[in-house]
């Protein structure tokens, strides 16, 4: 399994936007390009940090050909919202211990 870390530095006032935005284009990522989802993290007011996973690298360097034209709406509203946009780190896994609940919790 593969792992990216992006940061996000968004624009006062405008979160709910990013945060629409980044959410579309991560299901149409998930939906088209074979990626195995993502999750959004908030740093701070203005700082979004969001890891997505993928079975492999190949497959997250030759995502974004297969999206619908719906992505680049999506593109350009993250994009908007955004100061800046970076790639922290490209990761292989390990391991996973990541759980869906906590030890010993009914649900």
């Amino acid at each position: 399994m593969f792992t990216v870390i992006y940061q996000f530095q968004v624009k006062l006032g405008l979160e709910k936007a990013f945060i629409e935005g980044w959410k579309g284009l991560t299901e149409l990522i998930y939906q088209y390009e074979g990626s195995l989802g993502s999750r959004l993290h908030r740093e701070n007011e203005t700082s979004y940090i969001a890891y997505a996973q993928w079975p492999d690298k190949q497959t997250w360097q030759n995502s974004g050909k297969k999206l619908p034209d719906s992505a680049d709406l999506f593109r350009q509203q993250m994009r908007a919202s955004c100061e800046k946009i970076e790639t922290l780190h490209e990761l292989v896994v390990l391991e996973d211990l990541l759980q869906e609940k906590g030890f010993g919790f009914v649900n």
